[in-house]
């Protein structure tokens, strides 16, 4: 693959051959990026975003959630990028980006760019960033993605060489335009721990298409276009966007319909969603699909996991599959979802080239219904006594206001077979993001959003032995067939790969996938430029009013 820039403007739309294909129809309010190439026509009152959803730190070395990377990708530069409205991969900050054999990724920089405190911005910058990320491995950042990567290499300023363990990487350059690929100033950051948010900020040491101006967490962030930013996108053509953090959704949808705010984004109830469509003062915004919803099992911690004292295997196992047989997806999306979700029934969800339906077959009654006789069969079958305690844990406030009803009815279920208990406990996500990693919650709560559109995405970060869930999963085979299937130049032979590794992972239950949902924002109707694309990034430069 070799990626040429055409010009520092926008670059034309294409489509990536393996990219989600199905999800490209991006919902759109106005048209997307500006006419500014350097600012100039940025003006106007602020522009309000409000959401529910927190930052887990502003360090890309520390996060991998939906809240930090809404704030990192208006802040932060990457070498490659997405535009707007397309899943090809194509130079951001850099000018150009190819494999130059097999295992060397190179990226060229252009001369003199600066980052927004005037600290300058060369190739060492770049190595600094991914070779950080690997050192600090912290449990709640994005460093297993770069599994593939062995060392990178800086012959001059503006040349950087990445070393890669195995050849014909697909989804290396992907891999770049998502968390671990933000870049970093050397002068500000850490080499080897986390930098504190008030460091980052007070230091301006930021690179994409704004500046952070004033911080208060998980309060408001005010954003500035950076005068330095040289990238693919255009330079924001707002003067300045406000990012104010709601604790409640009914406090979100008040904002936006009564014009306190001019964008809602993450998360509303779907009644609100429902009573907004009908409101004449606001428009709602659909966009392309790739959320998912799903149960964890700590394979350690759960009923009869590897460090309890009753710990075996085969009764472990048995207790993922009676889960996996009683839970309900269609009561869960119609009475608590209203249709806005849709039942997902494998890992890979519908829409990405080698989705398939691996858990409908396998659990329940074969149809996508529980069945309370297959799960008590299957405890029994394992020696298990009945009711199974089971502890199961939600955060109230990162996955939207629906998930106390989500997770009640998932209670319920479970319980209504006489076959478990459940203790339900909720955590708010800065702290249930530090627990759920260090072995506190047998099972529990996730969500994800893709950070690149292509079915690797939701297999590499979960399912390899070094994951970002952190579960203690290991399945030789499918950690090897996902090694395998990132480096298949063939699409057919990748394609069997992916299917292959759900039905093992299904097999296994690692986690329950639950449900599949698409992407909303809510306007103000003078607002334009809301654009819900493939990219699954949520970007402020093109919000005008």
């Amino acid at each position: 693959m070799t990626l040429h820039s055409s010009g520092r403007g926008r670059l034309g739309l294409a489509f990536g051959a393996f990219g989600a294909s199905a999800l490209l129809l991006a919902g759109c309010a106005g048209g997307g990026g500006g006419s500014s190439t350097d600012g100039s026509d940025a003006s106007g009152d602020p522009i309000i975003v409000g959401t529910t959803d927190k930052v887990t730190t502003l360090d890309p070395a520390g996060s991998y959630d939906n809240g930090s990377l809404a704030v990192q990708t208006q802040v932060f530069p990457y070498l490659v990028n997405t535009d707007y409205n397309s899943t090809e991969v194509v130079p951001d900050l850099a000018e150009t980006a190819e494999f130059t054999s097999p295992t060397e990724y190179t990226v060229t920089l252009p001369a003199g760019l600066k980052w927004a405190n005037g600290n300058d911005l060369t190739s060492a910058d770049v190595k600094f960033s991914f070779d950080r990320n690997i050192a600090i491995a912290d449990p709640n950042g994005a460093s297993s993605l770069l599994y593939n990567l062995d060392s990178v290499e800086t012959p001059d300023d503006t040349t950087v060489v990445f070393k890669l363990k195995t050849a014909n990487d697909q989804v290396f350059p992907s891999i770049l335009t998502s968390f671990p690929g933000a870049i970093v100033d050397d002068e500000v950051f850490s080499a080897d721990a986390i930098t504190p948010d008030a460091d980052i900020v007070d230091a301006n040491a930021f690179g994409g298409p704004y500046a952070i101006t004033s911080y208060d967490f998980n309060k408001t962030v005010e954003f500035t276009p950076n005068e330095n930013y040289a990238g693919l996108l255009d330079a924001p053509v707002n003067s300045a966007v406000i990012l104010s953090y709601f604790a409640e959704s009914s406090n979100l949808k008040l904002a936006v319909q009564e014009g306190d705010i001019d964008v809602a984004y993450r998360s509303l109830s779907s009644t609100d969603v429902a009573d907004l469509k009908t409101n004449d003062a606001v428009q709602v915004i659909d966009g392309p699909g790739g959320e998912i919803r799903y149960i964890v099992f700590n394979f350690d911690t759960q009923p009869y996991g590897a460090t309890t004292p009753e710990a075996d295997p085969a009764k472990a196992l048995a207790v993922r599959q009676a889960v996996a047989d009683l839970v309900d997806r269609d009561a869960i999306s119609e009475q608590v979802y209203k249709g806005t979700y849709t039942p997902l029934y494998s890992y890979v969800p519908e829409g990405f080239a080698g989705a398939t339906d691996a858990l409908k077959g396998l659990y329940g009654d074969g149809n996508g219904g529980p069945d309370a006789d297959k799960a008590a069969a299957a405890l029994e079958a394992a020696g298990v006594t009945t009711p199974v305690a089971l502890s199961l844990q939600y955060s109230p406030d990162h996955y939207g206001p629906s998930s106390g009803d989500e997770y009640a009815l998932v209670k319920s279920q479970l319980e209504e077979s006489g076959l478990f208990t459940v203790d339900l406990k909720s955590t708010e996500w800065v702290q249930y993001s530090k627990d759920r990693t260090a072995d506190v919650y047998p099972a529990y709560q996730l969500g994800w959003f893709p950070d690149y559109s292509d079915a690797d995405n939701y297999l590499t970060p979960f399912f390899l032995k070094e994951n970002f869930l952190g579960n203690h999963y290991d399945n030789p085979e499918v950690n090897d067939l996902i090694l395998a299937q990132a480096v298949e130049p063939d699409a057919a032979a990748r394609t069997a790969d992916i299917e292959q590794i759900q039905e093992l992972v299904a097999n296994d239950l690692s986690t329950v996938p639950l449900l599949q949902g698409a992407q909303l924002a809510v306007a103000g109707t003078g607002v334009d430029g809301v654009v819900l694309d493939a990219s699954f990034k949520f970007r402020f430069a093109p919000l005008t009013k």
